[in-house]
């Protein structure tokens, strides 16, 4: 899929945010396909928890490799991006991290008005502000303000030369490129279903906490579309758009995918909220503000790449040693 994706990028380069908007899009259907998979199980925690760990490897994780392989092959000068696309990403995800911070500092403080309910009615108003946000975001990004999504790198190489391509030119159509996308999504839609049932099971059969599977290891598949391609670009020298997948798909999950569950959930009938627990919100709190003192600069080199994983290895090491309190572990239903 990650070539698929780079093909429909390439199709649409004069239109680069088109181009990253549908790389993050579709890189995140397999994610969007498992919260809803997990929410017909009423596994809401491995929602939760896997949503919240493909913002955990998105940022750290695959910017974490982007900058460091990038890093490591130009190594004899610091790579720049675009700063105010990066703010405004961090600002949306600084906003989501407050939509989960409220609901669970309510539940931890014992401080709601119902307990349980006024929780779940601030997620659900909440989510529905947080999608509004994200709809104007789009529109902003592709309509108003442009030209503060023009890669640098882009700007450098707009005057053409005689006789000289892109070595990025397409083998395979735009409309190609969307069908093997379809059909790739409708591949992942069937294996979602028998991948969520056996998170339990493998759990216990490799004494794993269950924690660590929903926030580590099902986001590094999910993610690695992702990973890939912002591995590629980085290291193409372009790392507006190494920056755009790996923290755009952030801000999707955080400001779309997560919001959008807790509506799907409300609608299946399923008290899906914003209350990530402490632990989980207080890990990625910490992320998002790191990750923002990175990129403050706009610049990158492999050292800092190189801190970003070894911040994810932290993060990973915590989940191993976490697990649930009772009151807050799923109980799945079986579906025929």
């Amino acid at each position: 899929m990650t070539l698929i994706l780079n093909v429909l990028y390439n199709a649409l380069f004069p239109k680069i945010s088109v181009g990253s908007l549908l790389n993050v899009t579709f890189g995140n259907a397999t994610e969007l396909i498992i919260s809803i998979h997990a929410l017909r199980s009423n596994m809401i925690r491995v929602v939760q928890q896997s949503l919240l760990g493909s913002i955990l490897s998105n940022m750290l994780l695959v910017l974490g490799c982007a900058l460091f392989g990038g890093g490591i092959v130009h190594c004899k000068r610091e790579q720049v991006f675009s700063k105010p696309s990066a703010a405004m990403n961090l600002g949306l995800l600084l906003m989501a991290v407050m939509g989960l911070l409220f609901p669970a500092v309510l539940h931890f403080r014992h401080t709601e008005l119902h307990f349980g309910n006024s929780e779940l009615a601030l997620s659900r108003f909440s989510s529905s502000v947080m999608l509004v946000a994200y709809g104007a975001y789009i529109f902003f990004q592709l309509t108003s303000q442009k030209h503060l999504y023009t890669p640098i790198n882009e700007e450098e190489s707009s005057t053409p030369t005689d006789g000289s391509l892109d070595d990025d030119d397409p083998d395979t159509s735009k409309w190609e490129s969307i069908v093997w996308l379809f059909i790739f999504t409708a591949l992942i839609s069937v294996l979602s279903e028998y991948l969520v049932n056996a998170i339990e099971g493998a759990s216990i059969a490799m004494n794993i906490p269950k924690a660590f599977i929903s926030v580590i290891l099902l986001p590094v598949v999910g993610n690695a579309a992702e990973h890939a391609s912002a591995i590629m670009f980085a290291v193409k020298d372009k790392l507006d758009i190494a920056l755009g997948i790996a923290i755009g798909s952030s801000t999707q999950i955080a400001m779309f995918v997560i919001p959008f569950s807790v509506v799907v959930g409300w609608i299946m009938g399923r008290s899906i909220d914003l209350n990530f627990q402490l632990f989980e919100t207080a890990t990625l709190i910490m992320t998002v503000l790191v990750v923002a003192f990175m990129l403050q600069e706009g610049t990158s080199n492999y050292f800092k790449g190189l801190m970003l994983l070894l911040c994810y290895l932290i993060v990973a090491a915590s989940f191993f040693v976490h697990t649930d309190s009772e009151y807050f572990q799923d109980e799945p239903e079986d579906h025929s």
